[in-house]
Order: structure tokens, then C-alpha cells, then sequence
């Protein structure tokens, strides 16, 4: 059976891996997969590196693909896509998350009638002012099998009107967390580096759209992290478009109490989210990686796809409010979780179910 992956930017590298390993260990079917890099993510530090540290296969081709508008950049990749799936001839499209490589793979395949396998399928944020609810209901629309990480995303899609090749496999990011977790804590040296104590910093990203595009939200986050920051260490690796807006905007001076750094390495990331006090984020990955550590975490965003970890206690949605911010931070910091623990992720082992259904050993 052959296999081309799309993949693009930083989470879909981290969700392939867990799937790419897999393929390479498990006697599951003779499968040969094929890695398109549409290179949305493209930097050394947002890409490569990424691909070293959790041992990806290199690329086949590698798009060069990133800048400029959704529909100039998933128009280019989807006409690249389409060329090597006319050549390469898969069994199966396999997608990852909700990014314009994701939307753009979908499309080529779906038109060329390659069936699509859609892993993250079912997620929903019901704010369709995200170009990542976008991307993800129209993937999953042109789906044949579509790989759900929770049983709320199984819902979402029965909702919808989806039943056929829904499956609950849990969560390819889990499996990535438990299996690079002791790593992190052995190999990196993020934290002498920083100067930094484990439990005695708090870490934060922010990078979406909907917050860095807003200079009302983007100042009431940065507000925030400078206040936390009076008596806190705060770590920020500083995503390349939240620091070209900072400028634009204006607003360097919210910057200048934390510890901006560049945007980090997987196992350098993953040592601070493990060490960190508390977490302040935009990004659902990372949401997913504290609760995964058993870091409280704060969502700087009005919603989330990742009910579990609310409704668990372990994050709190507090939107780019500072005051709605700093009183979350507070509340985390000093009223101990519930040590209530959840299976709603699945078993660590998604990657080997998503094989067994692409190769009909699962039904």
C-alpha cells in the first residue's frame, strides 16, 4: 500500500512522526509512505530541526510554499499537490490537522479520486472566522476515513450528518508526548541555558490570527505576560509573525520584562512545558502538552476544540483580556486541580490503529 503524507507546518510535523514511526516499526502491512513538504513552516527553527529531532523521513519534495494569502498559498500548493499525485499514484492521501497544506492536500486528492485519510478529523471550534475551522470542516467533508482524536470530535461529525469511516483512534499527539517525554528531560538543556528552576517560570505562545491580527487582543495578552512577568519569569518563544506585528503595532514595550526567545526545538519545548509553573497559550497543541504533563494552562482564546481539558480543570479559556487573563493566571496558580484524570486521548497508541484501518486489518 503507498502512502503520500502532506505535511506543512510545526504541529502537523509532530502528529506525522508519531504516524511515520509507526509505518517504519509496526508489522502491521507492507506500506511505503511518501512525505510532500509543502513548506508553509520553512525555517530552520519552525522546520529541519523538527524533522532531525523526532527522526521524520526526509521529504520526497519539498514545495517551498509559504507566504502571502490563504487563497494564494493553498491555490499553489494545491496545483503542486496535484502534480505529484498524478506521478506518485498513493492508495491513500494522508492529512494532518487543519492548516492550508492540509486543506490544499484534500482538494488535489478528492478531484484526482484518491481517497483522503483525514488524522484530527472532527474538531470543531464553531468560531468560522478561523481559517482553521475552515480548513478542517471542508477536509473532513472530502474525507473517506477520518480519524477522530476524542469522542466529542466523533460527535461533532455525527452532527454534522458524517458517520461513514469515523473512527476514535485517540490522539497522535499523545502518543508523541509519552514517547518523547523522558527524552526531553534527559537531552535538553533549555532550562540551564535560560537560567531558568523547574516550577518557578511560566510559559507562553501566541501566534494565531485572531489574536495577533487584533491589536486590541494582541496588547491585552502582551499586558498580561508584562504584569505576570513583575514577579514571574515569563518565557516567550516569539513566533516570526507575532514578532513582525509586535513592531508594526507598536508595542515592543510590553516586551521588554520577559524572556523572548527564538521559536524553540520539539524537545526543548517540551522540557520547558514539562518544568513550567503554569502555561499561557493560543496554540492547541500546546494546550494539549500541558494537559498531557499535568501543567495548568491558560487559553488565551475565546474557545477551544479541547473541551476535555476544561471540562477536566486543567485549562481555563480566559480570551486576550487582561484582566480576564491575569485573574485566570491567579486562580490557576493558587488553587490546586483536581487530580481528575482523563482517557478521552486514547491510549498512546492512535498511530497503530489509524495503520490497522488503512490497511483493512481494523474494520
Amino acid at each position: 500500500m503507498k502512502i503520500v503524507t502532506v505535511v506543512g507546518a510545526r504541529p502537523q510535523f509532530i502528529k506525522a512522526a508519531a504516524v511515520s514511526r509507526a509505518i517504519r516499526t509496526q508489522e502491521i502491512a507492507d506500506i511505503e509512505e511518501t512525505i510532500i513538504h509543502t513548506g508553509q513552516h520553512h525555517d530552520e527553527n519552525m522546520s529541519a530541526v523538527f524533522f532531525h529531532e523526532l527522526d521524520i523521513p526526509v521529504p520526497k519534495f519539498n514545495l517551498e510554499i509559504a507566504g502571502g494569502h490563504h487563497g494564494a498559498m493553498t491555490g499553489r500548493m494545491l496545483e503542486a499537490i496535484e502534480r505529484i499525485l498524478q506521478s506518485e499514484k498513493p492508495d491513500w492521501l494522508l492529512i494532518y490537522g487543519d492548516t492550508n497544506s492540509t486543506l490544499a492536500g484534500a482538494l488535489a486528492a478528492a478531484k484526482l479520486h484518491i481517497p483522503v485519510a483525514h488524522v484530527e478529523a472532527g474538531l470543531r471550534s464553531f468560531n468560522m472566522r478561523m481559517p482553521e475551522e475552515v480548513n478542517r470542516i471542508l477536509s473532513d467533508r472530502v474525507s473517506s476515513m477520518l480519524f477522530c482524536p476524542t469522542e466529542t470530535a466523533v460527535q461533532n461529525l455525527a452532527g454534522e450528518g458524517i458517520l461513514a469511516g469515523v473512527h476514535n483512534v485517540g490522539d497522535v499527539m499523545f502518543d508523541v508526548a509519552l514517547y518523547y517525554m523522558e527524552k526531553a528531560r534527559q537531552e535538553s538543556s533549555i532550562l540551564a541555558r535560560l537560567g531558568l528552576a523547574p516550577g518557578q517560570f511560566v510559559l507562553a505562545t501566541c501566534h494565531r490570527a485572531e489574536n495577533t491580527d487584533d491589536i486590541r487582543r494582541l496588547r491585552g495578552i502582551l499586558s498580561a505576560l508584562a504584569t505576570i512577568a513583575r514577579h514571574t519569569p515569563v518565557v516567550l518563544p516569539l513566533h516570526p509573525r507575532t514578532r513582525k506585528l509586535v513592531a508594526q503595532y507598536q508595542l515592543d514595550s510590553y516586551l521588554s520584562g520577559l524572556v523572548l526567545i527564538e521559536p524553540l526545538a520539539y524537545l526543548d519545548m517540551v522540557a520547558l512545558e514539562q518544568a513550567a509553573s503554569l502555561i499561557l497559550t493560543d496554540s492547541g497543541g500546546v494546550q494539549k502538552e500541558a494537559f498531557f504533563y499535568s501543567v495548568p494552562c491558560i487559553t488565551m482564546r475565546d474557545e477551544t476544540e479541547w473541551v476535555e481539558t476544561v471540562a477536566t480543570g486543567w485549562n481555563r479559556l480566559a480570551g486576550a483580556n487582561e484582566v480576564a487573563i491575569l485573574a485566570a493566571t491567579d486562580d490557576a496558580l493558587n488553587h490546586p486541580i483536581p487530580n481528575l484524570r482523563t482517557s478521552a486521548y486514547g491510549d498512546g497508541h492512535a498511530s497503530e490503529k489509524i495503520l490497522g484501518h488503512l490497511s483493512g486489518e481494523i474494520s
